[in-house]
């Protein structure tokens, strides 16, 4: 599949939030996206003592929800861990990984953030504008904003509001089980998120996308 790679990463924060400010106005959080046959997974593990990072990325046919397609990469790091600022740590290898893939999705599920981010562009976000690709944020750990107490069974969320905006949702997955933070990364409205999220999401608290993902990020090869 094609994505627009940058001729150039930044290597200093400053640089990156610059980028984040000038991009955040490009994120559209209305649904534009067609009929969605296949979803998009992707991760990251690190090797060599967190020096080269390792990105996978996978298709599942839906809603079957069966692997398809998947390919890795890898790529220098060249930027430090900074929370708020992991894409310009991790998209580079990502990227890399896409542009692999023999069937392009439709939509693609990140582990990560997508408008419930500082600057309202997490790596979902990000990755939406540089592939034109309707995407949605799934974290599995809270960066901000506040929700109320969720009920304890699958499908109960509750937004997620930060300085008097809704960013997204806290989302119960599986019964009992802590929930996930849900937010459109580009293309995609809130509700239309979370309907995703759970249409491919299964016995597991995790989207079988980023299962998927997870595991060839992780396994060496």
């Amino acid at each position: 599949m094609k994505t627009a790679t940058p001729d150039l990463w930044p290597h200093t924060v400053q640089e990156a939030i610059a980028i984040q400010n000038a991009l955040r106005d490009k994120v559209i959080t209305q649904d534009q996206l067609g009929e969605v046959r296949h979803v998009g997974g992707v991760d990251v593990g690190f090797e060599k003592d967190n020096t080269v990072v390792r990105a996978a990325a996978v298709v599942l046919n839906f809603p079957g929800l069966e692997l398809v397609d998947s390919a890795l990469a890898r790529a220098p790091v060249t930027f430090p861990y900074v929370p708020g600022l992991l894409s310009f740590r991790e998209l580079p290898a990502v990227l890399e990984a896409l542009k692999l893939l023999t069937i392009t999705p439709g939509l693609i599920l990140c582990d990560g953030q997508g408008i419930a981010h500082p600057r309202r562009i997490g790596i979902a976000s990000h990755l939406g504008i540089l592939t034109d690709i309707p995407t949605i944020g799934v974290a599995k750990s809270l960066l901000v904003g506040t929700h109320e107490q969720l009920p304890s069974e699958r499908g109960a969320w509750q937004p997620l509001r930060d300085r008097g905006e809704t960013i997204g949702a806290a989302l119960r997955t599986r019964a009992n089980v802590a929930p996930v933070y849900v937010s459109p990364g580009h293309r995609v409205s809130l509700p239309t998120a979370i309907h995703y999220v759970l249409a491919c999401t299964t016995k597991y608290r995790l989207p079988e996308t980023t299962r998927h993902a997870h595991r060839l990020a992780s396994v060496l090869k």
